[in-house]
């Protein structure tokens, strides 16, 4: 699930608290690159039970209706096609979510208002209405209303991001990108695997792991090369007056550039311009741009960069 993208932002997070928080512990630095990781795998699995509080909440209200002094028919006959959604009924019983869920012991019971929030929201939807209107109950039917109505409701949600920012600051920027795995998930289910459909690993794997390890150590521990090279690119700028997010950012591209013969340079180039309108100002873009096209160009010419 963790991919390379995600890996870029957590090291340029991790990379910047090393030299800001001044510990100069490359050990304890890294195990914090990867703890931060492991956090986004979490945020993963809480918004998968995301969509299982919603439904369990929509049960609440049922047998509330149904305990009233006084019921109507509506209230003692109710439509439980969404309760009894299929997709959801394979997701409550994931064998590797209800053990997150049992390890973790993490759960949207103390959000319950904003659970509320975001089903009444939710009911109120044209998504909700042709749904329960619709005669088939399949259940390919029951997985693309959860696929649509996350992308709806729960995609780019600002209490969501609020409520999530509250509980963990490792989740700050992550969510944006842990909700492409959600909605990848959610069309990956088959009726057929039960409660042993695989959910996304937490990473894709080894390469992945050793990438995340190697790019993180390079960018720290050849930092005098890369920002002697930024400097030479520089000239007409004192490296001091160069934002020092920049300047990470710069160290972070030149080491995977310098150090992964695999990666074609554009690729690196435009991930980290990428990174850049989200971290650094807004002349930042051009700036950097600039500087590694011309490093990299100096290093072609010195037969210092071999790109497979």
């Amino acid at each position: 699930m963790i991919n390379r993208v995600l890996i870029r932002l957590k090291i340029i997070q991790i990379v910047y608290a090393y030299y800001q928080n001044g510990s100069k512990n490359l050990d304890s630095a890294e195990k914090e690159l990867f703890f931060s990781l492991s956090k986004a795998y979490d945020l993963y699995n809480y918004l998968l039970m995301l969509m299982i509080a919603l439904t369990e909440y929509a049960q609440k209200r049922i047998d509330s209706a149904k305990a009233k002094l006084a019921p109507t028919s509506e209230d003692l006959n109710p439509d439980m096609k969404f309760v009894e959604n299929k997709f959801i009924a394979q997701l409550e019983v994931n064998k590797q979510l209800t053990e997150f869920i049992a390890n973790q012991k993490r759960t949207w019971s103390n959000d319950q208002d904003f659970v509320k929030d975001l089903y009444e929201k939710i009911l109120e939807s044209d998504i909700y209405k042709a749904y329960m209107a619709a005669p088939n109950h399949t259940y390919e039917a029951d997985r693309e209303l959860w696929r649509k109505l996350y992308k709806s409701f729960i995609f780019n949600n600002d209490a969501l991001d609020q409520l999530l920012e509250d509980q963990s600051l490792y989740w700050n920027d992550d969510k944006e990108i842990v909700d492409t795995f959600v909605l990848k998930t959610i069309k990956r289910f088959e009726q057929k695997q039960g409660a042993n459909q695989p959910l996304l690993p937490e990473f894709k794997d080894d390469e992945d792991q050793e990438f995340a390890r190697r790019l993180f150590r390079r960018t720290i521990l050849n930092a005098d090369y890369y920002r002697h090279l930024i400097a030479d690119n520089t000239k007409n700028w004192d490296l001091d007056r160069v934002a020092f997010m920049d300047v990470i950012i710069m160290q972070s591209a030149l080491a995977e550039i310098l150090s992964f013969p695999n990666i074609p340079v554009n690729v690196s180039l435009n991930e980290y311009l990428e990174i850049a309108k989200l971290y650094s100002t807004p002349k930042s873009g051009g700036f950097i741009n600039g500087t590694l096209d011309g490093i990299v160009n100096h290093l072609k010419k010195e037969g210092k960069l071999a790109k497979n």
